[in-house]
Protein backbone atom coordinates (compact mmCIF):
# COMPACT_ATOMS: atom_id res chain seq x y z
CA UNK A 1 0.00 0.00 0.00
CA UNK A 2 2.74 2.58 0.59
CA UNK A 3 4.40 2.23 -2.96
CA UNK A 4 0.81 3.00 -4.48
CA UNK A 5 0.46 6.22 -2.02
CA UNK A 6 4.12 7.24 -2.67
CA UNK A 7 3.05 6.82 -6.63
CA UNK A 8 0.09 9.17 -5.41
CA UNK A 9 1.82 11.76 -3.22
CA UNK A 10 4.71 12.12 -6.76
CA UNK A 11 0.64 13.30 -8.70
CA UNK A 12 -0.18 15.55 -5.93
CA UNK A 13 3.27 17.27 -5.50
CA UNK A 14 3.95 17.49 -9.23
CA UNK A 15 0.62 19.31 -9.26
CA UNK A 16 2.18 21.67 -6.13
CA UNK A 17 5.37 22.34 -7.85
CA UNK A 18 3.25 23.78 -11.07
CA UNK A 19 1.72 25.75 -8.32
CA UNK A 20 4.72 27.13 -6.92
CA UNK A 21 6.23 28.07 -10.41
CA UNK A 22 3.33 30.32 -9.95
CA UNK A 23 4.92 32.02 -6.40
CA UNK A 24 2.10 29.25 -4.63
CA UNK A 25 3.41 28.96 -1.21
CA UNK A 26 4.21 25.21 -0.61
CA UNK A 27 2.15 25.22 2.12
CA UNK A 28 -1.34 23.65 3.31
CA UNK A 29 -2.58 20.09 4.18
CA UNK A 30 -2.55 16.45 3.05
CA UNK A 31 -5.00 13.71 4.00
CA UNK A 32 -4.62 10.25 3.53
CA UNK A 33 -7.25 7.92 4.42
CA UNK A 34 -6.44 3.71 4.37
CA UNK A 35 -9.76 2.29 5.38
CA UNK A 36 -11.63 -1.25 4.52
CA UNK A 37 -15.35 -0.93 5.29
CA UNK A 38 -17.19 -4.30 5.94
CA UNK A 39 -16.00 -7.93 6.57
CA UNK A 40 -17.33 -8.44 3.12
CA UNK A 41 -14.65 -6.03 1.71
CA UNK A 42 -11.80 -7.17 3.96
CA UNK A 43 -10.18 -8.53 0.42
CA UNK A 44 -9.06 -5.11 -0.64
CA UNK A 45 -7.95 -1.31 1.11
CA UNK A 46 -9.72 1.57 0.26
CA UNK A 47 -7.38 4.85 -0.16
CA UNK A 48 -8.29 8.48 -0.39
CA UNK A 49 -5.40 11.16 -0.99
CA UNK A 50 -6.88 14.98 -0.43
CA UNK A 51 -5.05 18.08 -0.21
CA UNK A 52 -5.80 21.85 0.26
CA UNK A 53 -4.04 25.07 1.06
CA UNK A 54 -2.36 27.49 -1.11
CA UNK A 55 0.40 24.82 -2.35
CA UNK A 56 -2.26 23.42 -4.76
CA UNK A 57 -4.73 26.31 -5.08
CA UNK A 58 -6.21 27.13 -8.04
CA UNK A 59 -5.79 23.68 -9.95
CA UNK A 60 -8.44 22.87 -12.08
CA UNK A 61 -9.83 20.03 -11.68
CA UNK A 62 -12.06 19.24 -15.03
CA UNK A 63 -9.00 19.85 -16.81
CA UNK A 64 -7.25 17.49 -14.74
CA UNK A 65 -9.57 14.80 -15.10
CA UNK A 66 -8.31 14.33 -18.67
CA UNK A 67 -4.87 14.06 -17.23
CA UNK A 68 -6.25 11.60 -14.22
CA UNK A 69 -7.41 9.49 -16.95
CA UNK A 70 -4.28 8.78 -18.49
CA UNK A 71 -2.29 8.84 -15.52
CA UNK A 72 -4.20 5.90 -13.90
CA UNK A 73 -3.99 3.69 -16.91
CA UNK A 74 -0.32 4.18 -17.19
CA UNK A 75 0.62 4.90 -13.20
CA UNK A 76 -1.94 2.35 -11.19
CA UNK A 77 -2.35 -0.23 -13.22
CA UNK A 78 -3.50 -1.97 -10.58
CA UNK A 79 -5.90 0.16 -8.64
CA UNK A 80 -10.11 0.28 -9.30
CA UNK A 81 -12.13 2.92 -8.41
CA UNK A 82 -13.02 2.95 -4.03
CA UNK A 83 -16.51 3.22 -2.31
CA UNK A 84 -17.48 6.35 -0.79
CA UNK A 85 -16.14 7.20 2.75
CA UNK A 86 -17.25 9.12 5.50
CA UNK A 87 -17.62 12.51 4.66
CA UNK A 88 -16.56 13.93 8.14
CA UNK A 89 -13.65 12.55 7.49
CA UNK A 90 -12.94 15.33 5.00
CA UNK A 91 -14.50 17.89 7.06
CA UNK A 92 -12.67 17.95 10.05
CA UNK A 93 -9.84 18.26 7.38
CA UNK A 94 -11.60 21.26 5.88
CA UNK A 95 -12.55 23.59 8.60
CA UNK A 96 -8.60 23.50 9.47
CA UNK A 97 -7.44 23.76 5.96
CA UNK A 98 -9.85 25.39 3.86
CA UNK A 99 -11.61 24.56 0.37
CA UNK A 100 -10.33 21.03 -0.56
CA UNK A 101 -8.36 21.31 -3.91
CA UNK A 102 -8.26 18.00 -5.15
CA UNK A 103 -9.35 14.11 -4.30
CA UNK A 104 -7.79 11.13 -5.47
CA UNK A 105 -9.53 8.14 -4.23
CA UNK A 106 -8.71 4.29 -5.20
CA UNK A 107 -9.26 0.57 -4.11
CA UNK A 108 -6.06 -2.08 -4.22
CA UNK A 109 -7.59 -6.18 -3.90
CA UNK A 110 -4.19 -7.33 -4.68
CA UNK A 111 -3.45 -6.37 -0.41
CA UNK A 112 -5.21 -8.75 1.71
CA UNK A 113 -4.05 -7.11 5.02
CA UNK A 114 -2.01 -4.57 6.81
CA UNK A 115 0.98 -6.49 8.39
CA UNK A 116 2.27 -5.85 11.91
CA UNK A 117 5.15 -3.48 10.70
CA UNK A 118 3.14 -1.73 8.56
CA UNK A 119 2.94 1.16 11.18
CA UNK A 120 6.31 1.77 11.93
CA UNK A 121 6.86 2.11 8.20
CA UNK A 122 4.16 4.32 7.25
CA UNK A 123 5.41 6.46 10.50
CA UNK A 124 8.73 6.76 9.16
CA UNK A 125 7.95 7.03 5.53
CA UNK A 126 5.84 9.91 6.24
CA UNK A 127 8.14 11.77 8.93
CA UNK A 128 10.57 11.35 6.22
CA UNK A 129 8.46 13.12 3.76
CA UNK A 130 7.70 15.93 5.90
CA UNK A 131 11.67 16.49 6.83
CA UNK A 132 11.77 17.81 3.10
CA UNK A 133 8.07 19.12 2.54
CA UNK A 134 8.29 21.17 6.05
CA UNK A 135 5.10 23.65 4.76
CA UNK A 136 3.14 20.56 4.67
CA UNK A 137 1.57 19.23 7.58
CA UNK A 138 0.41 15.21 6.45
CA UNK A 139 -2.64 13.95 8.40
CA UNK A 140 -2.40 9.69 8.33
CA UNK A 141 -5.72 7.52 9.25
CA UNK A 142 -5.92 3.96 9.37
CA UNK A 143 -9.29 2.45 10.05
CA UNK A 144 -9.28 -1.47 9.17
CA UNK A 145 -9.95 -4.66 11.42
CA UNK A 146 -6.93 -5.32 11.93
CA UNK A 147 -5.62 -1.29 12.68
CA UNK A 148 -6.92 1.80 13.44
CA UNK A 149 -4.30 4.50 13.81
CA UNK A 150 -4.39 7.96 13.46
CA UNK A 151 -1.18 10.53 13.68
CA UNK A 152 -0.45 14.17 12.32
CA UNK A 153 3.12 14.88 10.81
CA UNK A 154 4.28 18.47 10.56
CA UNK A 155 7.54 20.93 11.13
CA UNK A 156 8.34 22.67 14.69
CA UNK A 157 10.90 24.50 13.18
CA UNK A 158 11.76 25.04 8.96
CA UNK A 159 14.31 25.84 7.15
CA UNK A 160 13.71 27.47 3.43
CA UNK A 161 16.84 26.59 1.02
CA UNK A 162 16.34 29.56 -1.57
CA UNK A 163 19.14 28.89 -4.07
CA UNK A 164 16.84 26.13 -5.34
CA UNK A 165 14.30 25.99 -7.78
CA UNK A 166 11.53 25.48 -6.49
CA UNK A 167 12.94 26.44 -2.77
CA UNK A 168 13.51 23.73 -0.16
CA UNK A 169 11.27 23.57 3.33
CA UNK A 170 13.04 21.34 5.30
CA UNK A 171 12.08 20.28 8.86
CA UNK A 172 14.72 21.18 11.15
CA UNK A 173 13.79 20.66 14.25
CA UNK A 174 15.66 18.93 16.83
CA UNK A 175 13.38 16.37 19.23
CA UNK A 176 16.54 14.95 20.87
CA UNK A 177 16.03 15.33 24.77
CA UNK A 178 18.29 18.19 25.71
CA UNK A 179 21.60 17.33 28.14
CA UNK A 180 20.34 17.93 32.22
CA UNK A 181 22.35 21.32 32.21
CA UNK A 182 20.39 23.14 28.97
CA UNK A 183 16.58 22.14 30.07
CA UNK A 184 15.86 25.49 32.01
CA UNK A 185 18.59 27.41 29.43
CA UNK A 186 18.81 28.54 25.73
CA UNK A 187 19.48 26.17 23.42
CA UNK A 188 19.32 26.22 19.34
CA UNK A 189 16.15 24.15 19.13
CA UNK A 190 16.98 23.54 14.96
CA UNK A 191 19.69 22.46 12.85
CA UNK A 192 21.30 24.84 9.78
CA UNK A 193 21.09 22.93 6.69
CA UNK A 194 24.48 23.28 3.96
CA UNK A 195 23.73 23.55 0.44
CA UNK A 196 25.81 21.75 -1.33
CA UNK A 197 27.84 21.64 -5.16
CA UNK A 198 25.00 20.35 -8.02
CA UNK A 199 26.57 17.45 -9.55
CA UNK A 200 25.67 16.20 -12.79
CA UNK A 201 25.08 12.47 -13.43
CA UNK A 202 25.38 10.58 -16.34
CA UNK A 203 22.52 8.26 -17.33
CA UNK A 204 23.93 4.33 -17.87
CA UNK A 205 22.64 2.80 -20.85
CA UNK A 206 20.98 0.06 -19.19
CA UNK A 207 18.62 2.74 -18.23
CA UNK A 208 18.64 4.21 -21.60
CA UNK A 209 16.73 0.65 -22.90
CA UNK A 210 14.24 1.34 -20.53
CA UNK A 211 13.67 5.05 -21.89
CA UNK A 212 15.21 7.03 -19.27
CA UNK A 213 16.33 10.50 -21.40
CA UNK A 214 16.85 13.50 -19.56
CA UNK A 215 19.40 15.34 -17.92
CA UNK A 216 19.95 14.34 -14.45
CA UNK A 217 21.65 15.70 -11.45
CA UNK A 218 21.72 15.05 -8.04
CA UNK A 219 21.69 18.05 -5.13
CA UNK A 220 23.62 17.32 -1.50
CA UNK A 221 22.22 19.23 1.57
CA UNK A 222 23.51 18.43 4.50
CA UNK A 223 23.07 19.69 8.60
CA UNK A 224 23.78 18.30 12.29
CA UNK A 225 21.56 18.05 15.04
CA UNK A 226 21.09 19.02 17.65
CA UNK A 227 22.70 22.49 17.11
CA UNK A 228 25.96 23.27 19.61
CA UNK A 229 27.24 26.66 17.84
CA UNK A 230 25.81 28.35 20.94
CA UNK A 231 28.11 26.45 23.06
CA UNK A 232 31.78 26.62 21.30
CA UNK A 233 33.12 24.34 24.26
CA UNK A 234 30.70 21.96 24.35
CA UNK A 235 32.38 18.31 23.81
CA UNK A 236 30.31 17.16 20.39
CA UNK A 237 30.38 13.14 19.35
CA UNK A 238 29.07 11.96 15.68
CA UNK A 239 27.04 9.14 16.40
CA UNK A 240 25.60 8.51 13.10
CA UNK A 241 24.98 9.37 9.22
CA UNK A 242 22.30 8.99 7.41
CA UNK A 243 21.47 8.82 3.75
CA UNK A 244 18.56 10.02 2.32
CA UNK A 245 17.06 10.42 -1.39
CA UNK A 246 14.41 12.19 -2.81
CA UNK A 247 13.19 11.64 -6.22
CA UNK A 248 12.38 15.15 -8.54
CA UNK A 249 8.99 15.35 -7.11
CA UNK A 250 10.07 15.61 -3.55
CA UNK A 251 9.24 12.30 -2.17
CA UNK A 252 11.57 10.32 -0.36
CA UNK A 253 12.67 6.94 -2.51
CA UNK A 254 13.52 3.74 -1.05
CA UNK A 255 17.13 3.21 -0.85
CA UNK A 256 18.01 -0.30 -1.67
CA UNK A 257 21.32 0.29 -3.12
CA UNK A 258 24.11 -1.80 -2.38
CA UNK A 259 26.54 1.12 -3.43
CA UNK A 260 25.46 3.40 -1.10
CA UNK A 261 25.55 0.45 1.62
CA UNK A 262 29.39 0.01 0.92
CA UNK A 263 30.15 3.78 0.12
CA UNK A 264 32.06 3.79 4.22
CA UNK A 265 34.40 1.44 2.11
CA UNK A 266 34.89 3.91 -0.33
CA UNK A 267 35.32 7.27 2.10
CA UNK A 268 38.69 8.67 3.36
CA UNK A 269 37.37 8.54 7.02
CA UNK A 270 40.98 9.43 8.53
CA UNK A 271 40.77 12.97 6.12
CA UNK A 272 36.92 13.51 7.43
CA UNK A 273 38.13 13.14 11.05
CA UNK A 274 36.55 9.68 11.92
CA UNK A 275 37.81 6.78 13.53
CA UNK A 276 35.82 4.32 11.23
CA UNK A 277 32.33 3.91 9.46
CA UNK A 278 30.41 0.93 8.72
CA UNK A 279 26.87 0.87 7.19
CA UNK A 280 24.57 -0.35 10.56
CA UNK A 281 23.63 -4.25 10.20
CA UNK A 282 19.69 -3.52 11.81
CA UNK A 283 17.46 -1.38 10.05
CA UNK A 284 15.16 0.58 12.47
CA UNK A 285 11.91 1.36 10.42
CA UNK A 286 12.44 5.45 12.14
CA UNK A 287 15.02 5.49 10.22
CA UNK A 288 12.66 5.95 7.63
CA UNK A 289 13.58 4.81 3.91
CA UNK A 290 17.64 5.68 3.87
CA UNK A 291 20.77 4.22 4.95
CA UNK A 292 22.54 4.80 8.30
CA UNK A 293 26.14 4.80 8.97
CA UNK A 294 27.54 4.11 12.35
CA UNK A 295 30.75 6.05 13.10
CA UNK A 296 32.92 3.82 15.03
CA UNK A 297 34.20 5.50 18.80
CA UNK A 298 37.69 4.79 19.49
CA UNK A 299 37.25 5.59 22.79
CA UNK A 300 33.66 4.74 23.81
CA UNK A 301 34.12 3.30 26.81
CA UNK A 302 36.04 6.58 28.31
CA UNK A 303 33.01 8.52 27.15
CA UNK A 304 30.55 6.72 29.22
CA UNK A 305 32.80 7.58 32.47
CA UNK A 306 33.17 11.48 31.85
CA UNK A 307 31.40 13.59 34.41
CA UNK A 308 29.94 15.68 31.71
CA UNK A 309 29.93 12.90 28.40
CA UNK A 310 29.75 14.93 25.04
CA UNK A 311 26.82 15.50 23.43
CA UNK A 312 25.67 13.22 20.64
CA UNK A 313 24.86 14.22 17.21
CA UNK A 314 24.00 12.68 13.82
CA UNK A 315 24.40 13.82 9.99
CA UNK A 316 21.79 13.41 7.79
CA UNK A 317 23.08 14.01 4.36
CA UNK A 318 19.80 14.53 2.14
CA UNK A 319 20.19 13.87 -1.77
CA UNK A 320 17.57 15.58 -4.25
CA UNK A 321 17.75 13.98 -7.71
CA UNK A 322 16.67 16.09 -10.41
CA UNK A 323 16.23 15.87 -14.30
CA UNK A 324 15.65 18.09 -16.68
CA UNK A 325 13.57 16.95 -20.11
CA UNK A 326 12.28 19.63 -22.81
CA UNK A 327 10.26 16.87 -24.69
CA UNK A 328 8.55 15.55 -21.42
CA UNK A 329 5.45 17.76 -20.13
CA UNK A 330 2.33 15.12 -19.31
CA UNK A 331 2.40 13.95 -15.58
CA UNK A 332 2.61 10.24 -17.06
CA UNK A 333 5.41 10.66 -18.67
CA UNK A 334 6.97 12.38 -15.66
CA UNK A 335 5.92 10.03 -13.18
CA UNK A 336 7.40 6.64 -15.40
CA UNK A 337 10.46 8.60 -15.29
CA UNK A 338 10.44 8.83 -11.83
CA UNK A 339 9.61 5.10 -11.24
CA UNK A 340 12.41 4.40 -14.04
CA UNK A 341 14.95 7.06 -11.36
CA UNK A 342 13.97 4.83 -8.70
CA UNK A 343 14.47 1.87 -10.24
CA UNK A 344 17.69 2.23 -11.70
CA UNK A 345 18.92 4.10 -8.66
CA UNK A 346 21.85 1.50 -8.30
CA UNK A 347 22.78 0.86 -11.90
CA UNK A 348 23.19 5.19 -12.00
CA UNK A 349 25.04 5.81 -8.79
CA UNK A 350 27.37 2.91 -9.14
CA UNK A 351 27.62 4.05 -13.30
CA UNK A 352 28.85 7.52 -11.79
CA UNK A 353 30.76 6.45 -9.08
CA UNK A 354 34.01 8.23 -9.61
CA UNK A 355 32.26 11.40 -9.44
CA UNK A 356 29.56 10.31 -6.36
CA UNK A 357 32.60 9.52 -3.83
CA UNK A 358 34.79 12.26 -3.99
CA UNK A 359 31.22 14.35 -3.97
CA UNK A 360 29.71 12.96 -1.30
CA UNK A 361 33.34 13.01 0.67
CA UNK A 362 34.05 16.62 -0.04
CA UNK A 363 30.06 17.50 1.60
CA UNK A 364 30.32 15.33 5.00
CA UNK A 365 33.97 17.07 4.89
CA UNK A 366 32.16 20.21 5.08
CA UNK A 367 29.58 19.61 7.27
CA UNK A 368 32.18 18.53 9.89
CA UNK A 369 34.36 21.39 9.19
CA UNK A 370 33.27 23.36 13.06
CA UNK A 371 33.35 19.67 14.70
CA UNK A 372 36.88 19.12 14.05
CA UNK A 373 37.84 22.31 14.78
CA UNK A 374 36.19 22.08 17.96
CA UNK A 375 37.93 18.90 18.49
CA UNK A 376 41.25 20.69 18.18
CA UNK A 377 40.19 23.82 20.24
CA UNK A 378 38.84 21.22 22.84
CA UNK A 379 42.18 19.79 23.04
CA UNK A 380 43.63 22.70 23.67
CA UNK A 381 41.62 23.67 26.54
CA UNK A 382 41.75 20.65 27.98
CA UNK A 383 45.68 21.02 27.91
CA UNK A 384 45.40 24.53 29.67
CA UNK A 385 43.00 22.87 32.00
CA UNK A 386 45.23 20.57 32.90
CA UNK A 387 48.19 23.60 33.52
CA UNK A 388 45.57 25.69 35.32
CA UNK A 389 44.54 22.47 38.04
CA UNK A 390 48.02 21.09 38.41
CA UNK A 391 49.21 24.57 39.77
CA UNK A 392 46.12 25.38 41.67
CA UNK A 393 46.54 22.18 43.54
CA UNK A 394 50.14 22.61 44.33
CA UNK A 395 49.67 25.79 45.50
CA UNK A 396 47.16 25.13 47.97
CA UNK A 397 48.85 21.71 48.84
CA UNK A 398 52.29 24.07 49.53
CA UNK A 399 50.63 26.13 51.19
CA UNK A 400 51.88 27.07 54.81
CA UNK A 401 48.61 28.62 55.67
CA UNK A 402 46.29 26.60 57.62
CA UNK A 403 43.29 29.23 57.24
CA UNK A 404 44.29 29.26 53.38
CA UNK A 405 43.68 25.35 52.84
CA UNK A 406 40.63 24.85 55.15
CA UNK A 407 39.04 27.92 53.39
CA UNK A 408 39.55 26.28 49.95
CA UNK A 409 38.36 23.06 51.30
CA UNK A 410 35.46 24.17 52.35
CA UNK A 411 34.45 26.23 50.27
CA UNK A 412 34.63 23.49 47.39
CA UNK A 413 33.33 20.96 50.06
CA UNK A 414 35.79 18.35 49.81
CA UNK A 415 37.96 16.61 53.05
CA UNK A 416 41.04 16.85 51.57
CA UNK A 417 43.48 17.77 48.69
CA UNK A 418 42.44 14.58 46.71
CA UNK A 419 38.82 15.27 46.88
CA UNK A 420 39.64 18.87 45.96
CA UNK A 421 41.82 18.12 42.59
CA UNK A 422 38.45 16.14 41.58
CA UNK A 423 35.94 18.56 42.40
CA UNK A 424 37.92 21.15 40.78
CA UNK A 425 38.39 19.25 37.31
CA UNK A 426 34.63 18.57 37.46
CA UNK A 427 33.60 22.65 38.10
CA UNK A 428 36.31 24.07 35.55
CA UNK A 429 35.50 21.73 32.95
CA UNK A 430 31.66 22.71 33.72
CA UNK A 431 32.22 26.43 33.71
CA UNK A 432 34.49 25.80 30.00
CA UNK A 433 31.98 23.48 28.26
CA UNK A 434 28.77 25.33 28.96
CA UNK A 435 30.10 28.76 28.50
CA UNK A 436 27.03 30.10 26.46
CA UNK A 437 27.64 32.55 22.79
CA UNK A 438 24.79 34.05 21.72
CA UNK A 439 24.79 33.85 17.88
CA UNK A 440 21.74 35.91 15.86
CA UNK A 441 21.17 32.70 13.22
CA UNK A 442 20.77 29.66 16.14
CA UNK A 443 16.95 30.22 16.98
CA UNK A 444 16.37 30.05 20.94
CA UNK A 445 13.12 29.58 23.58
CA UNK A 446 13.85 30.40 26.99
CA UNK A 447 11.74 27.51 27.77
CA UNK A 448 10.59 24.06 26.00
CA UNK A 449 7.19 24.37 25.77
CA UNK A 450 6.96 27.42 23.86
CA UNK A 451 8.11 24.95 20.69
CA UNK A 452 4.71 23.46 20.89
CA UNK A 453 3.24 26.65 20.46
CA UNK A 454 4.86 28.42 17.70
CA UNK A 455 5.55 27.20 14.25
CA UNK A 456 8.26 29.11 12.82
CA UNK A 457 9.84 29.60 9.37
CA UNK A 458 13.36 30.71 8.47
CA UNK A 459 15.45 31.28 5.85
CA UNK A 460 18.97 29.86 6.06
CA UNK A 461 20.46 29.83 3.23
Amino acid sequence: MLKKIQQVLRLVMLLGKQRQKGGAKPAGGLLVLVWTETEASAQSLNCAVATAGPWCAGIHLEALQRELTDVKESAFPAMWPCPQFDPEELRAFTDVYGHLRLLLSFQTRDETYLPPEWPAHAEAFFHTFTSANAGIETHLKVKSSQLTMQQVFRADISSKVVRTKPSLILDVTCRNRPPELLKKGLRCHGGHPVLGERLLLSIPPEAMDRGLFSELSVLPVTFLSPCTLQYPNLATRLTHIQVLVWGPSNVPVAVHSAFLQELPTHLDCEKLGLHGLHCSSTKDPMDGVGIVYTVEQDDWEDLKEESHPAVLQRLLLFLFLQNSDPFTFRFSDIMATEVLLERHLEDIVSYNRQAVVPSLQTEIKNALKLQTRRKKDREKLSTAAEVILSSSISIISCSTNVDFRKACLESMKVDDTHELATSLRDSLMRVISWKFVRRGKCYSLQKDEHLEQDNLTRVEI
